[in-house]
Formats: C-alpha cells, sequence, structure tokens
C-alpha cells in the first residue's frame, strides 16, 4: 500500500486484541490451516514448492471435515496448506535435487512448525501477526488472474504469455491494496467502524470514474462493470480468511449473458434491489489487517485510544484534525485513566496558543470539558483572568449555574467570539449553520463590527471576511467586510 493513497485518515475503532485473535482463530481459512499443520508428521510429502503431494489432498481434505472426492474441496486444502507452510504453522523439507537422474518423483518432507504453539499457548498479538501472514498469502492469490484468463493466455508450447494475459503482478496488487484502502476510509470516515456494507458498483466506481466526473460515459461504466466483476471475484477469495463479509453478485445478473453494469443495463442498477450487485463489509478483523498493511506502508491510520496515555498537547493537536464524534470518542478514552482535576488543568493549559491551530484546540478542549463535573471546576476558575482561555470558563461555568462568575469585558467578548468561529471553520467548514452561528453570536451587539476589527486575534480579519460572505443579514454583511478591510490593514503584511 503506497503511503501517498490516504496520507491522513480518520481514527477507526478497533475492537481489543483478545477479540481480534479470537475472530482469527474463527476465520475459515486460517483454522484449515491450523488443522492441517496438526496433521502433518512423517508421512507427509511436499513437492520442490513445499506444495503438498497430489495424491495426498483428498486425506487433506478429509482431516478438514470435507469431501475427499470433490475438487473443490480438495482446492480447499491445497490453499489451506499453503497458507499453513507461508506461516510458518508447517515447515517443509524441500526434496532434494538428483541432479536429473532417474524418473522417478521426489518428495520432501514436512512437520508441525514452531509457530503452530502460538495459536493454544501464545498472546493474542503472536495469533494476529500469524493472521497478518496470512492474509499477505491470500491477497498475493486474489491477485492472480481467474483460471479462465491463465488458460487463454497459454502459448503453444503451454507456457503463460504474460504479454497477451496484460498481467503486471504489481500493478495487480496495487490495484487490489487500493481498493482495500477505499473501503477502509469509507468504513472509517463513517465515525470510526461503519456497519453498513459497500455497495460493490460504488467500490468499482471508486478505482474507475475520474475525480469530479458528472455523467459517466457508457466506456466508464463499461470499465466500471469489468472492475465490479473482478471484485466479486477477489472478494470471494478475501472472505474465508475473515477479511470481509461478502454478497456475491446475484448468479441470475451474470446469468443474463450481459454484463451487469453495462450502459443499457446501467439505468436497471437503479432501480433493483442495489444487494444484487454484491455487497461487502470489512470485518472488525479486516480493519485491523488494512490498517496494520497500511502502517506497515507509512500511512497514517490513527486508531481511537492510542493517545491515551500521551499528554493533552498530543491529545489536542490530534483530534484537531478529528471528526467531532471521533473526537470525542478519543477523548473519553483519554480523560478514563486519569483524576479529572490535574486531567482538566492539563487540557487547558495545552488550549493556550495563538498559532493557527488554537482555535480548534480550544473548541476541542471545551468539548473534553462539556461533561465533568465539578471536580473540574478549581482548574477552569483558575483561567477567568486569562486573555485565551477566561471566556472558555466562563461559558464552562454559566452553563452549570455558578452565580459568582464575573462579567467579561468587552474584549474578552469580541476575542471570544472571533475564536469560535475560527475554530468552526476550521472544524467544519462553511456549513448551513455556520450563518445562524454568527447571526447568534453578534446581534446583541450593535457596535460590533465597529469595535471587532481592533481584537488582537491572529484570525480576526479571516474570520470578518467570511462573515463578509455568510452573515445572513446584507447589512451586517456589508459591516464584516468593511471590518475586515480595517483588520487587515491594521496588521503588518
Amino acid at each position: 500500500m503506497s503511503a501517498d493513497s490516504h496520507p491522513t485518515l480518520p481514527p477507526v475503532r478497533l475492537h481489543s486484541d483478545a477479540e481480534l485473535a479470537r475472530d482469527a482463530l474463527g476465520a475459515p481459512l486460517f483454522a484449515r490451516a491450523v488443522r492441517l499443520a496438526r496433521w502433518a508428521g512423517p508421512d507427509t510429502r511436499v513437492g520442490v514448492g513445499g506444495e503438498l503431494a497430489t495424491d495426498q489432498l483428498p486425506e487433506a481434505a478429509a482431516v478438514l471435515g470435507l469431501d475427499a472426492a470433490d475438487a473443490d474441496s480438495r482446492g480447499y486444502a491445497s490453499q489451506a496448506w499453503r497458507v499453513a507452510v507461508d506461516t510458518g504453522l508447517v515447515d517443509v523439507t524441500e526434496p532434494e535435487d538428483d541432479g536429473g537422474e532417474g524418473d522417478e518423483e521426489r518428495f520432501g518432507t514436512a512437520a508441525p512448525g514452531e509457530d503452530l504453539a502460538l495459536v493454544t499457548s501464545g498472546a493474542p498479538g503472536d495469533v494476529l501477526d500469524l493472521w497478518l501472514a496470512a492474509l499477505d498469502t491470500v491477497l498475493a492469490d486474489a491477485a492472480v488472474p481467474d483460471l479462465d484468463h491463465l488458460v487463454d493466455a497459454l502459448d503453444a508450447g503451454g507456457e503463460i504469455d504474460f504479454d497477451r494475459l496484460d498481467w503486471n503482478p504489481g500493478r495487480e496488487a496495487d490495484l487490489l491494496d487500493g481498493v482495500l484502502a477505499n473501503l477502509y476510509l469509507l468504513t472509517v470516515t463513517e465515525g470510526g467502524a461503519a456497519d453498513d456494507p459497500v455497495p460493490l458498483p460504488v467500490l468499482a466506481a471508486s478505482m474507475v470514474v475520474p475525480d469530479g466526473m458528472g455523467e459517466p460515459t457508457d466506456a466508464v461504466l463499461e470499465q466500471v462493470s469489468d472492475a465490479m466483476m473482478r471484485l466479486d471475484d477477489q472478494f470471494r477469495q478475501l472472505e474465508p480468511i475473515g477479511l470481509v463479509e461478502f454478497r456475491p453478485v446475484d448468479e441470475e445478473l451474470m446469468a443474463e449473458g450481459d454484463d451487469p453494469l453495462e450502459p443499457e443495463t446501467a439505468s436497471a442498477a437503479d432501480d433493483e434491489d442495489v444487494s444484487r450487485y454484491g455487497m461487502v463489509r470489512l470485518t472488525p478483523l479486516g480493519l485491523y489487517g488494512i490498517r496494520a498493511r497500511m502502517l506497515e506502508a507509512g500511512v497514517d491510520a490513527p486508531a481511537v485510544g492510542e493517545l491515551a496515555e500521551k499528554g493533552a498537547d498530543a491529545l489536542l493537536d490530534a483530534v484537531s484534525l478529528y471528526s467531532e464524534h471521533a473526537a470525542q470518542a478519543e477523548i473519553e478514552q483519554w480523560l478514563a485513566g486519569r483524576e479529572l482535576p490535574a486531567a482538566a488543568a492539563e487540557l487547558l493549559a495545552a488550549a493556550r496558543g495563538d498559532d493557527e491551530g488554537g482555535p480548534l484546540r480550544r473548541l476541542r478542549c471545551q468539548q473534553a470539558l462539556a461533561p465533568a463535573g465539578p471536580e473540574a471546576e478549581p482548574a477552569v476558575r483558575s483561567v477567568l483572568d486569562d486573555p485565551e482561555l477566561g471566556g472558555l470558563a466562563r461559558v464552562w461555568l454559566a452553563e452549570r449555574g455558578v452565580s459568582d462568575v464575573p462579567a467579561p469585558d468587552p474584549e474578552m467578548v469580541f476575542w471570544l467570539t472571533v475564536d469560535t468561529i475560527a475554530a468552526q471553520l476550521a472544524a467544519d467548514g462553511e456549513t448551513e449553520e455556520l450563518p445562524l452561528l454568527m447571526e447568534g453570536l453578534t446581534a446583541h451587539h450593535a457596535r460590533f463590527f465597529e469595535e471587532v476589527w481592533r481584537v488582537e486575534h491572529p484570525a480576526t480579519a479571516y474570520v470578518l471576511e467570511a462573515m463578509g460572505r455568510l452573515h445572513p443579514n446584507k447589512k451586517a454583511a456589508k459591516e464584516a467586510r468593511k471590518a475586515a478591510f480595517k483588520a487587515r490593514s491594521r496588521r503588518p503584511a
């Protein structure tokens, strides 16, 4: 996975390592690999690549409780064996080269690997490391073209013509990683771990349709359809390892003989049950697995709770980039292990600063202190005279009905107004609610725009320019634009 794919992602909510390890052990393909590793012994024979001897596949299938006479069952056994070998659950000794003498096929041996003991006696992290190794194997297999394409690409000598196949292993692996990164992003954007599955056409389109494109052309729709069918095949392979929950494309659609999203059938996709076109969802284990691969590739993929041991400065800096929902989840975990009086004081100290990120830090600090009770009051009272935090402190105390809160001077009121709007702009941009907030903050001050431009806040001019565009009162908007000009003029370039 490229570190450039999604340089900064919303934080993901992960299950505990113990829960994830249980999920890994319950994944059908991984469980089969463990069973075959326990079965391996002196009579197990392997080929030059460590693969299980063909005549032993029926026995391996039977060990897995599958029909030994069924070709698909033997294929499942072969795949599980390969996973067992690649993860170190099985140790193989490949056959020695006989120098080309003799016609008799030679075999190596196999035995349970040292890592097999980790399945029952290792820590949850050990099990997850084994599962991640298994995931690498499955992803590599999923990036290989299906058998029909391989057969079509055979040359006269029975070798694969890679030019004819138009298959580049690295490119295919990158494409699959990109698909999974998009699926991860769609999941974590919905508050940390979305429960709703993603329609396969949506995921395919995210990889094919150019950004900013309006109505897709017929050619683009055909590309989406091709990508969707490729994903259908790949997700069928990825489901047994526990990465995804997948509902394949309806076989009745396939039986009609047309690509599901060809231009002439695209309108039908809007009218029919979208689930017929395939649905996919990352499991909790899948979220863990894709995040682990992203971290390995250098992608910033935060997880809720990983800031719990860090200071308030690191917390506020990080959650300033999060959505309000994700920030709240992270803040709650941070507060859970601390004494509230000390935590409140630390948060307030970290919220100070006249840098660009200061307003949003103070907004997240206010969010963190919102549920706090009387234990936080001493820390809040201690900053009543602070020019940056005094307004925040007064709001917090007033919301709790405290009666002896000193009234703020006009300069503090104006400063807090600028700081509040700057924080909202930084957090959510120019939302529909922002004009109402602007109106509410300025309605009680008849000379607001005549005074506010003098406020010593680094965002004063920026906020006034935004108010000039967004304030719902035209007269106030005009006054804001004039005030913005004055604020720009008094500050050095």
